[in-house]
């Protein structure tokens, strides 16, 4: 982890240790970045609502010098210079926020594989109460694996070998020493290959010989277990699998393609957007079009095959963000209506 990844891990990790429950966690977490980058929004809104208040008068300039590209962009870069437009105040502030969001991200997969880990390695130990408290949030029983009846509890193999050598080192050290001796009997019981997290292929051999002990722990076995007739049955273009003790009830996924599909038909961002491109040309508008149905599906399909901590980000990040455009629109339209009784007393005393 860099610095920036490693310092928001310790600020999600902190928060956790004071509420208990990574489900609340990321929920503040969230908010708290949100908070972070709203200058940035506010910015890029705001420039967003100059472009869409002079887009008419670019269209007229458009359809005026169609046919002399050089004199529309002389008369373009006028009019923006007049009323006081920049074209990068629309984008700029928000490509400055990128390197957080990344950060933040990396930083909430860095606390869920290594969490997984741990789980892990639990497991290989016989314990029986695997699955922390902390671990919960609402109808989930594991934060760490996907909303789904199509999700076991536990972390499955493909899951397992996502995780970095890193974090597994992590978790592997974290070990108390009873946990540790009970992990490497597991082991030893069935493959020679020693735990060792120090290059990509070692990581390769030691998940293989943990999952070859985990077939043999009760436990997981039974966290993994399906329902005798639905293991891997085809279903249109996907497999799918019902297990005993599944997950969750579907209902983050679909609460993040709802949540799209309102903050796109109410916030205030977006119907700025939506005018701007209408008044642009009609392939703008098709993509918008596209967007407004494609986006929905697209953050179920991304909560559907994420943990649930990804997607109770992903839905309390998006309710946020509405929020938070509710709150930059009634900053500018105050400010907007400032500017228009000063101009119109300037008027009046002329």
């Amino acid at each position: 982890m860099n610095a920036i990844e490693q310092f928001l891990y310790d600020v999600l990790a902190g928060i956790n240790s004071l509420v208990g429950n990574y489900g609340v966690s990321i929920i503040i977490f969230t908010i708290l970045m949100r908070m972070l980058i709203m200058p940035f929004d506010y910015k890029s809104r705001k420039g967003m609502r100059k472009m869409a208040l002079i887009q008419p008068k670019i269209n007229e300039l458009q359809k005026k010098y169609a046919k002399d590209q050089q004199k529309l962009q002389q008369k373009q870069a006028e009019l923006m210079k007049k009323e006081g437009y920049n074209p990068l105040s629309g984008c700029l502030p928000l490509l400055l926020t990128w390197p957080i969001m990344f950060a933040m991200f990396a930083a909430m997969r860095g606390i869920a594989n290594e969490q997984m880990a741990m789980q892990t390695f639990r497991y290989l130990a016989g314990e029986t109460n695997i699955i922390a408290a902390a671990d919960r949030f609402l109808w989930v029983k594991n934060i760490w694996m996907p909303d789904s009846l199509f999700a076991s509890i536990a972390p499955n193999a493909q899951a397992l070998n996502m995780i970095p050598a890193n974090m597994w080192q992590r978790a592997y050290e974290a070990l108390s020493e009873g946990q540790l001796a009970a992990v490497t009997q597991s082991i030893a019981a069935v493959s020679e290959t020693a735990l060792d997290f120090g290059t990509n292929d070692a990581v390769k051999a030691s998940v293989t010989a943990m999952l070859g002990a985990l077939g043999q722990m009760p436990g997981y076995v039974q966290a993994v277990a399906t329902v005798p007739g639905w293991a891997n049955i085809n279903f249109f273009l996907f497999s799918i699998t019902l297990f005993k003790q599944y997950n969750g009830l579907l209902i983050l996924p679909v609460l993040a393609g709802v949540s799209q599909v309102l903050q796109y038909k109410f916030n205030p961002a977006m119907n700025e957007n939506q005018q701007t491109q209408a008044n642009g040309s009609n392939q703008a508008n098709g993509m918008n079009t596209f967007m407004k149905y494609f986006f929905p599906v697209l953050s179920v399909f991304w909560c559907l095959t994420s943990n649930a901590g990804f997607a109770v980000y992903w839905v309390t990040s998006t309710i946020a963000m509405w929020v938070q455009s509710v709150i930059i629109t009634k900053i500018l339209e105050k400010k907007d209506a400032q500017k228009a009784q000063i101009a119109s007393g300037e008027g009046s005393i002329k």
